[in-house]
């Protein structure tokens, strides 16, 4: 099925300069871009996207982290991508991303549990087409996600 997924960029990954290389990667796997946006995050679209762990300890360090710098924000697109794009990114905690994944090849950050420091793991995925579909319209107008046909799409099944 096609789906959309929602990819930020954190700002790790804007201010380290890698947002081109891991950008190419998702094309390279047939990835479709619909909607791509740099911006400073505001403090109510933070709060809003980590909306489930607002009750959680470290609610407020991810949300000022990620409104600590200019992000990268994308829509992606393509059969079966959610869980494609979870397997490119890797495993949340730099430290147990394998190698070849995006985290593992960029994120090199070690956790210390119960740290003081924000998790720098370069790039938020989508888990599910809910949380795509709730996470895209945080980000974007209903308007700036284009929907177009690609020269390669006839073989994609788009």
């Amino acid at each position: 099925m096609y789906e959309k997924s929602l990819i930020i960029f954190k700002p790790d990954a804007v201010q380290r300069q890698l947002t081109g290389r891991i950008l190419q990667r998702f094309e390279d796997a047939g990835i479709k871009i619909h909607a791509l946006n740099l911006q400073n995050a505001d403090r109510a679209q933070a709060e809003s996207h980590y909306d489930e762990h607002k009750d959680k300890p470290f609610f407020s360090m991810v949300v000022d982290y990620i409104c600590s710098g200019p992000v990268l924000v994308v829509v992606f697109g393509g059969l079966g991508c959610i869980s494609k794009i979870r397997s490119m990114v890797g495993a949340t905690e730099p430290a147990e991303a394998l190698p070849g994944t995006i985290r593992g090849d960029f994120a090199h950050q070690v956790m210390i549990k119960g740290g003081d420091d924000p998790l720098y793991n370069l790039i938020h995925a989508s888990a599910h087409a809910e949380d795509a579909e709730r996470e895209i319209k945080i980000w974007f107008a209903d308007d700036a996600v284009l929907d177009y046909t690609r020269i390669d799409d006839a073989f994609n099944g788009a």
